[in-house]
């Protein structure tokens, strides 16, 4: 059985798209994308959802804590999870909130910074690294309750595709673009709603395949 690590956001926890700040909602296990793809890939495949709502690639976030920082606990999720075949590598879309004011660049070579890391480390078969799979998040919007938290998010992240592929490229890694196949919902203009975990879910195990691990 090999072993697939799911390493993101609220969209890999599973968040319901918000009508406002209060509703903190997630989606049952077999709508989540993660458990989609699972479903896809059959029983020889084992998938861990490690999905944390407001991580982020490498900052501390001022406001809802240093636990946010996606480096700075990855060495131990991939400790506790060894041995591991593959990491899904999907953060990014938390980097643009107003707060970091940081580029689609810096985003993408935050998430670069966040795949040499798995791929020096010993936490794959045998000893080995992990293979990575990089997603570049599809573009934001700026829409209802967080339109605020993140002002100026919609324009940055039209380069997350092109960014991210050229980040995947310098780390050596497979690479997928979300935002070739589903966009963030209208209503916060972040979460995806129960269609769009589904095409991800789908569109992740054939990224998956065609690693042929």
């Amino acid at each position: 059985m090999k072993t697939i690590l799911c390493y993101g956001d609220s969209n890999t926890y599973g968040t319901v798209p918000m009508p406002d700040l209060d509703q903190k909602l997630r989606f049952g296990p077999k709508e989540r994308w993660p458990r989609v793809m699972a479903s896809e890939l059959g029983p020889d495949w084992q998938v861990i959802e490690e999905g944390h709502p407001g991580r982020t690639t490498v900052h501390n976030d001022p406001l809802e804590g240093s636990h946010k920082n996606g480096l700075a606990v990855l060495p131990a999720i991939l400790e506790s999870h060894a041995p591991i075949d593959l990491v899904i590598l999907k953060l990014g879309t938390n980097d643009l909130k107003a707060r970091f004011s940081v580029t689609a660049n810096d985003i993408a070579r935050s998430a670069e910074k966040l795949a040499a890391f798995i791929r020096a480390s010993d936490a794959g078969p045998e000893g080995r690294p992990p293979a990575v799979l990089m997603v570049a998040p599809p573009p934001a919007k700026e829409a209802g309750a967080l339109a605020g938290m993140f002002a100026g998010a919609a324009e940055k992240s039209l380069a997350f595709g092109a960014e991210y592929a050229a980040a995947a490229r310098h780390a050596g890694v497979a690479f997928l673009d979300a935002g070739q196949i589903i966009a963030a919902g209208p209503l916060d203009g972040i979460h995806y709603d129960a269609a769009s975990h589904v095409a991800l879910g789908e569109a992740m195990a054939r990224a998956v395949f065609d690693m042929k691990l």
